[in-house]
């Protein structure tokens, strides 16, 4: 089985780092005096960082080598940085011009599903 270390890596780092976010939203960012929306969508944006990296730390795993599994990837991590690290700067910065990036971080996120879908009916009984 191939291990692919750069998913793995990146799985740990954002898996790791949504894990400080989603506590310190619990524990720190609640007791700023948040509006419940603002805390709402500071904890959507952790839920899709943590099934994005499980997502990536599978494809760490999975032994599979192709460009499609590539792009499924990749388009998870711009997802992540795109959907979830902008919600994060609109709720901590008050970045409203950043809400521009989350559709297009969503977007990532289903291109990489679908890329996994892709991945799937290609190999039809094989391992690539």
């Amino acid at each position: 089985m191939q291990i692919h270390r750069h998913w793995l890596i990146l799985a740990g780092l954002f898996g790791l780092t949504a894990t400080m976010l989603g506590a310190y939203g619990a524990h720190g960012l609640a007791a700023t005096g948040i509006t419940p929306e603002r805390l709402a969508a500071f904890n959507t944006a952790v839920q899709y960082q943590f099934f994005h990296a499980l997502a990536l730390l599978v494809l760490g795993w999975c032994g599979v080598r192709s460009r499609v599994i590539q792009l499924a990837g990749t388009a998870f991590v711009l997802g992540i940085i795109g959907f979830s690290g902008s919600i994060y700067a609109m709720v901590l910065l008050g970045s409203k011009g950043l809400g521009l990036i989350t559709p297009a971080g969503g977007l990532c996120f289903m291109l990489g599903w679908a890329a996994l879908i892709w991945a799937g009916c290609r190999l039809g009984g094989k391992n690539e």
